[in-house]
């Protein structure tokens, strides 16, 4: 039951913050849409009877989050380049490696990265195989063994 109410008022806090209004409205529609997904969850067995904890370093995270946003940026940059120069290649390109991660979060943590950065796609996931859509060949080579790859299995090592 804690974990249902702590997930109820995480769903509803995340609403709040998104909203960026206290109109009642839009607190009821919240706490309702929160409510909601709650027991679709519930209904589903997504949440267990036990829970469980994630736990990663604060540092480690941290790290992890401003050494991403930087690659965000460049990588926004390299594709607006790409947009604009017609010399620089687009070819859209599928690659397959095998992630470092062992963990579901640790892969989750992996593929939303990778499909945060622009110019490339997650499109499959599994723990022997990663499966990644990019816009360039360039970006596709240094998908195996790269530093985003070797930054999450550390976050992961760290939790």
């Amino acid at each position: 039951m804690f974990y249902s109410l702590s997930a109820l008022l995480t769903l509803f806090t995340f609403w709040l913050l998104l909203s960026g209004s206290l109109a009642p409205f839009l607190v009821a529609a919240g706490a309702a849409g929160a409510l909601a997904v709650l027991l679709v969850a519930r209904r589903m067995d997504i949440i267990d009877r036990n829970g469980r904890r994630v736990r990663i370093g604060a540092l480690a995270l941290c790290s992890y989050w401003l050494w991403l946003i930087r690659q965000i940026v460049i990588s926004a940059c390299d594709v607006s380049r790409r947009i604009v120069d017609p010399r620089l290649p687009i070819a859209p390109t599928l690659a397959r490696f095998k992630p470092l991660q062992t963990t579901e979060m640790g892969l989750v943590i992996h593929a939303n990265s990778i499909t945060l950065t622009p110019g490339t796609i997650a499109v499959e996931v599994d723990r022997d195989e990663m499966l990644v859509h990019a816009l360039s060949a360039a970006g596709a080579v240094g998908l195996a063994g790269s530093e985003m790859d070797r930054r999450v299995a550390a976050l992961e090592r760290s939790a």
